[in-house]
């Protein structure tokens, strides 16, 4: 029996939400598996990835073949570098330890350029919520002087409309008994 890891699509329409399963090669792929070793939501930016490293690399010592998208994620998460380790480690190229000092120093790096990444993309979207904020206000500036010669013409003539009419009501009543 061959085994693939592979995505199993859940979520509804135009929300794909996977699953990275370890399933039967001739299995359908939403059909029956060996054994759910993560997640993978897309939707996000960055996209999360829950993934179970240990089993992971479990499976690919077994033999089991990632898909090309499932070993991009296993590559992005560290399982394909851990897979690799445990082979140097077992044909004695390395010990533990240094597998292991060499896999922390890797997690690490990639944290860093993770969160560098979300700090960019939220210094990007701050920026795009100034840009748009400079653009209305550019608007409005522009709506208001465009509407000032109309509001002036409106003064005047109320103006002259105060000036032609009686000042009190008793000078009108004069003006009516007239």
């Amino acid at each position: 029996m061959s085994v693939k890891i592979r995505l199993q699509r859940h979520g509804k329409k135009g929300k794909p939400f996977y699953w990275i399963v370890a399933a039967d090669a001739r299995a359908k792929r939403d059909g029956r598996y060996l054994e759910k070793i993560g997640t993978y939501n897309p939707n996000v930016n960055p996209a999360i990835i829950d993934l179970n490293i240990d089993k992971a690399v479990e499976w690919l010592q077994n033999g089991a073949q990632p898909t090309d998208t499932a070993k991009n994620i296993l590559s992005y998460k560290g399982a394909m570098l851990k897979n690799h380790l445990v082979g140097g480690i077992r044909k004695g190229a390395l010990t533990q330890e240094q597998a292991d000092a060499k896999f922390a120093a890797w997690v690490e790096a990639k944290a860093v350029k993770i969160s560098d990444k979300e700090a960019g993309l939220s210094k990007a979207q701050s920026d795009a919520k100034a840009a748009a904020l400079a653009a209305e206000k550019a608007v409005n500036e522009a709506r208001i002087e465009a509407a000032k010669p109309v509001v002036e013409e409106v003064a005047e003539v109320v103006e002259e409309v105060a000036e032609a009419a009686p000042e009190t009501i008793d000078e009108a009543q004069e003006k009516a008994a007239e």
